[in-house]
């Protein structure tokens, strides 16, 4: 009967997550840290595995392209649960850039022109890029000249919210610019105003000499 390596099966969340612990590590030495993070220096994996065990904890390759690579001792369910929510907090900080667009008309008048500009506005807020744009129909395409003092007003009138990515430009019958939102300052705090001085004390008053008195006679 041929020989065979005993090899365990593969844990399916390592395979999602490419971390190989245990008897699947390959290398031929490892730099091993303890579950306290003290360095306990490079080892043959078995070594380091059969200290592990001896703990009840697993053996995982932290860093596999480190030389030699480096493996904690560790219990590995919740390495992956702290590495999920590590995963997770940093997905939440992340902001999807979604660009929402505005549409206006030649004939747009004042009030509706008003709504979608503090619209666009919003959108900028939320950290949105916002795609004006324009569409001519007919006969307005020998008035592209209003469309672009269109669009340039509302570039004008969102000021520093935004910043254009692309400025105004023809695509077929449609003019449009991109806006991205501006990033926000810093607000620098205003400097504490210094504290008023105590006034000095007034010295006091240098006492009055006393006369000597007349011998008796």
């Amino acid at each position: 009967m041929p020989w065979r390596l005993n090899i365990p099966p593969l844990d399916k969340r390592s395979v999602k997550s490419f971390i190989r612990t245990n008897e699947r590590i390959r290398a031929r030495e490892v730099r091993v840290i303890d579950e306290n993070g003290e360095q306990l220096g490079v080892m043959a994996p078995f070594e380091a595995l059969k200290m592990a065990r001896e703990k009840m904890l697993d053996l995982v390759e932290i860093s596999p392209n480190a030389v030699p690579p480096v493996c904690k001792i560790q219990d590995y369910g919740k390495y992956l649960y702290e590495k999920d929510k590590g995963d997770r907090a940093a997905r939440k900080k992340q902001k999807v850039i979604v660009i929402k667009e505005v549409k206006f008309s030649v004939t747009v008048d004042e009030h509706d022109y008003q709504t979608k500009k503090n619209q666009a506005v919003r959108f900028l807020g939320d950290g949105d890029k916002v795609k004006a744009s324009l569409r001519f129909k007919g006969r307005q395409m020998a008035h592209r000249d209003l469309g672009y003092k269109i669009i340039n007003k509302l570039i004008l009138d969102i000021g520093d919210a935004g910043i254009v990515e692309f400025m105004p430009r023809m695509e077929g019958t449609t003019l449009h610019a991109i806006i991205a939102p501006a990033k926000k300052a810093e607000v620098q705090q205003p400097p504490a105003a210094p504290k008023p001085s105590k006034p000095a004390a007034a010295p006091a008053p240098a006492a009055a000499p006393v006369a000597a008195s007349a011998p008796n006679a």
